[in-house]
């Protein structure tokens, strides 16, 4: 896999559900394929039309792939815009089949006839493929091809990824890299990746940067823990988070964030009600996720939940203060990282193993880091939650982020407490199995995996459970 260099605000991004590959990079693709023209080239398209192919296609419109290509064109992006107003912008361009775009230029788009889906055809490189096509008023057609490779990443066809040239003072590649740098800098993981952040950015850029996805995180949870209703997509799944908060609270959730966290910090902290806080963290995250909510990509949208219900778990329960919960960040962003170089952070690569154990590993290590564990143990909890993922498949039913995703989150962040707890009990033998075996175990598992499970709906509990899926 690529050796490339990456920053944890790779890993750790804020935008918009339900899906990192299928909806954030999508979004991506359209906003890049605007980027190629001037504004008085815009002024000169005529029209557009979106063809995606492979997995693409075959959940795309459970993971608000066509949603996302259309905010895109219209120039809107998944980090500022204002998520109450998505449904309403769709259905005004679904209503008068037109779109302006980028912002600019209007033209006739109708998404039933301009937004094609290719279900039995996938493009070579990678299973989430795109095709963008504009025609301009000459004539002119200019086509682009995209592929969506996970995490809200994006690749262009015909365009070499040249690495970015940037010396980094602690360079890793892999998890030996990383505790050699630990072991020689007598330091602990968060110090080594802060260095290398700050190579990037200054400190106080850096700062405000980490500030923010925490707020987003933690916003995430307060407005899935306030939210009720059915979500959307046509499966009739109740939210419930909002029910569990205020029952484990006792009273309704209060307004403000900090008062939340307050409340919920002065109750009993006995085993049945931390276990339950957790669940309900994660759960009303992935509710927000799965409703076009704004979310932070963990390392991707459908597993946004592991990450901020094990750093609430850290606030409410273990005392972290705001040094600690960077020290999660920039933990939990660098164990991502080496998953992304090393396998895949892509569920139509590497099944939900890619996006639920990488942000159990994640989570793991972060938390085993601000519990006091020493490197090694990090990086042991990081393979302990991956361990106890290999395989696990993507199968979501009706092609939507929400059945068996949401509650997967919850599993995923009470797996990271576990592996955090059990590589700090192991205090002098090394490992059996090292976090890059576990990452090698499971790269060659994804490619072994049949396809059928690999974010398609085309196998395991999709096909037990066949639904008809009104679109978003």
């Amino acid at each position: 896999m690529a050796h490339e260099r990456l920053s944890v605000f790779d890993m750790l991004k804020i935008g918009v559900g339900p899906s990192s590959s299928h909806t954030m990079g999508p979004w991506r693709a359209a906003q890049r394929f605007l980027r190629a023209y001037s504004t008085n080239e815009l002024k000169t398209v005529s029209s557009i039309q979106v063809d995606l192919f492979g997995s693409l296609a075959k959940t795309g419109v459970g993971h608000g792939t066509d949603i996302a290509i259309q905010l895109g064109l219209i120039g809107e992006d998944p980090e500022t815009i204002d998520v109450g107003t998505i449904e309403q912008r769709i259905d005004q361009i679904a209503r008068h089949k037109r779109l302006r775009l980028g912002g600019i230029q209007e033209i006739e788009f109708d998404p039933k006839s301009d937004l094609r889906f290719h279900f039995r055809e996938q493009l070579p490189f990678h299973p989430n493929g795109m095709r963008l096509s504009a025609r301009l008023e000459t004539g002119e057609l200019r086509e682009e091809t995209y592929y969506s490779v996970g995490g809200g990443f994006i690749v262009q066809e015909g365009v070499e990824e040249t690495p970015e040239e940037h010396s980094l003072p602690f360079p890793i590649n892999t998890a030996a890299e990383l505790l050699d740098h630990c072991r020689h800098q007598s330091c602990r993981i968060s110090e080594i990746v802060r260095e290398n952040e700050l190579s990037w950015r200054s400190a106080p850029e850096t700062a405000k940067r980490m500030e923010a996805i925490k707020d987003a995180m933690f916003a995430s949870v307060h407005r899935g823990c306030r939210t009720s209703g059915v979500l959307p997509g046509g499966l009739n799944v109740e939210r419930r988070a909002s029910a569990m908060a205020t029952t484990l609270l006792g009273a309704a959730v209060p307004e403000k964030v900090e008062d939340f966290i307050d409340a919920i910090r002065n109750q009993p902290h006995d085993f049945q009600r931390v276990l339950d806080w957790v669940s309900c963290f994660a759960l009303a995250v992935n509710e927000e996720n799965a409703s076009f909510g704004r979310i932070v990509t963990a390392p991707t949208n459908g597993a946004a939940g592991v990450i901020p219900a094990v750093l609430m778990y850290g606030v409410c329960f273990c005392g972290f203060d705001a040094d600690r919960y960077q020290d999660f960040l920039f933990t939990a962003g660098e164990i991502g990282c080496l998953f992304k170089k090393g396998a895949t952070i892509s569920a139509a690569l590497g099944g939900c193993q890619a996006e639920i154990g990488v942000s159990s590993a994640m989570a793991a290590a972060a938390l085993t880091e601000c519990q006091g564990g020493s490197p090694a143990q990090a990086t042991d909890a990081a393979e302990i939650a991956m361990e106890h993922h290999l395989g696990m498949t993507c199968d979501p039913i009706g092609g939507l982020v929400q059945v068996p995703c949401i509650e997967r989150n919850s599993m995923g962040a009470i797996k990271a407490i576990t592996a955090a707890q059990l590589a700090r009990q192991d205090r002098a033998a090394p490992a059996v199995v090292s976090l890059d075996k576990v990452i090698k175990a499971m790269w060659q598992t994804a490619q072994d995996m049949n396809s059928r499970y690999k974010e398609t709906s085309e196998g395991g509990l999709a096909v037990q459970i066949p639904v008809n899926v009104i679109e978003c």
